[in-house]
C-alpha cells in the first residue's frame, strides 16, 4: 500500500519542479532540500523509463514526455484534491493556489479590487498575482489562468469575454497653446505622435459615434509599452496618444490633458480571460472567472461584453 502514496508525492514534486522553474526554488516551497528534490525527478524518471526534463547549467526544460506528464499529473492531482475535499463535504470551497497572469497597467489598477473581493470571499485560496503583457505559456509556467487585453483570442485555449477597453485621444493643453485644434482625424497625421505597443505603432483605426471609420497613419516619436509611461509622456507635452479611458480619465476632468475629436475614438480593445481547456476545472479558478466576470462589467472606462 506504500507505492500509490509515494507516487503521489513524486508527481507533487514533479509539478512543483515544473511551475517553480528549478529544483531551488522548488524546494524552498517545499520546505525541503535541493538534493531531495532532485533524487525525487530521477527515481519519478526511472519509474517511468522516460527523461521529463532536459537538464543544463542554466536551465531545465520539459521533454515532449515531460509536458504530456505535467498535464496528466496536474490534473490528476486536481482530481485528488476535490476527491478529498467532497469527503470532507467542502468540493465546492475554493481552495489552494490561483497563479495568474495580468498586464501591468491593468493588473496594477483596475484588477486589484475584484482579487482582494475573491480573496476575500474565499478564505482558503491564495493568489500568485503576476504581471505580464506577453502571452504566458501556461504548462511550463504553471499558470492557471491569464487576463488578456487586444489581440484576437488564442483558439487552442478557453477564452472568456469580459469586455471592453474604451480609448480615447489626448494631448496636454500646452501642446495646442499656439495651434488650432484638430478639427477631424486628418488634421492629426502630422502631429507628433506617442505609440502603445503592441497595441498601436504607425497607425490607429479610429471610430466615429456615427458609425464612419478612419484609419490614420503617423510616425511615432516615442513608442513605449507602459500605459503608464505613454500617460507622463503626453502631460510632459511630447505629443498626442491613444490611451485608455480609465487612466487618464482623471486627468482629462482636471484639465490637465485634452480629449482630443470628442466624436472620435480609437477601436475598443476587448479583454479576455483565458485558460487552458481540460476536462475539470477546479473550483478556485471557476469563482475567480464569475468574479472577474461580474467586476469587468461595472470598472470605469470600459463597455460591458457582449458575448
Amino acid at each position: 500500500m506504500k507505492q500509490p502514496a509515494d507516487r503521489l508525492t513524486l508527481m507533487q514534486t514533479f509539478i512543483r519542479i515544473v511551475e517553480a522553474g528549478n529544483l531551488s526554488a522548488a524546494a524552498a516551497q517545499m520546505n525541503s532540500t535541493q538534493p531531495t528534490v532532485s533524487r525525487r525527478l530521477q527515481t519519478l524518471e526511472r519509474s517511468l523509463g522516460l527523461q521529463l526534463m532536459q537538464r543544463s547549467t542554466h536551465a531545465m526544460k520539459l521533454t515532449e514526455a515531460g509536458t504530456r506528464y505535467y498535464t496528466h499529473a496536474k490534473e490528476l492531482i486536481e482530481r485528488w484534491s476535490e476527491f478529498e475535499s467532497d469527503l470532507r463535504g467542502s468540493v465546492d470551497e475554493p481552495q489552494g493556489l490561483l497563479r495568474v497572469v495580468v498586464p501591468h497597467a491593468f493588473g496594477q489598477h483596475q484588477l486589484v479590487g475584484p482579487m482582494s473581493e475573491y480573496l476575500a470571499r474565499y478564505p482558503r485560496v491564495s493568489v500568485e498575482w503576476l504581471l505580464h503583457d506577453t502571452p504566458p505559456d501556461f504548462i511550463t509556467q504553471g499558470i492557471d489562468c491569464a487576463i488578456r487585453v487586444g489581440g484576437e483570442p488564442d483558439p487552442s485555449a478557453v477564452a472568456v469575454p469580459l469586455g471592453e477597453v474604451h480609448r480615447i485621444l489626448i494631448a496636454s493643453p500646452q501642446l495646442f497653446a499656439t495651434r488650432r485644434l484638430p478639427q477631424r482625424p486628418a488634421d492629426l497625421a502630422d502631429l507628433s505622435w506617442l505609440a502603445l505597443q503592441p497595441f498601436y505603432r504607425n497607425e490607429l483605426r479610429l471610430l466615429g459615434n456615427t458609425g464612419e471609420e478612419h484609419l490614420l497613419a503617423f510616425r511615432p516619436r516615442v513608442v513605449t509599452d507602459s500605459l503608464y509611461a505613454l500617460r507622463s509622456s503626453v502631460l510632459l507635452g511630447t505629443g498626442i496618444a491613444a490611451a485608455s479611458e480609465w487612466v487618464v480619465k482623471e486627468n482629462v476632468a482636471a484639465g490637465r490633458l485634452l480629449r482630443l475629436l470628442p466624436e472620435w475614438q480609437a477601436v475598443p480593445l476587448p479583454v479576455y480571460l483565458v485558460y487552458p481547456y481540460a476536462p475539470f476545472y477546479p473550483a478556485r479558478l471557476r469563482a475567480f472567472v464569475d468574479i472577474m466576470r461580474k467586476a469587468m462589467s461595472v470598472l470605469p472606462g470600459k463597455a460591458r461584453a457582449t458575448g
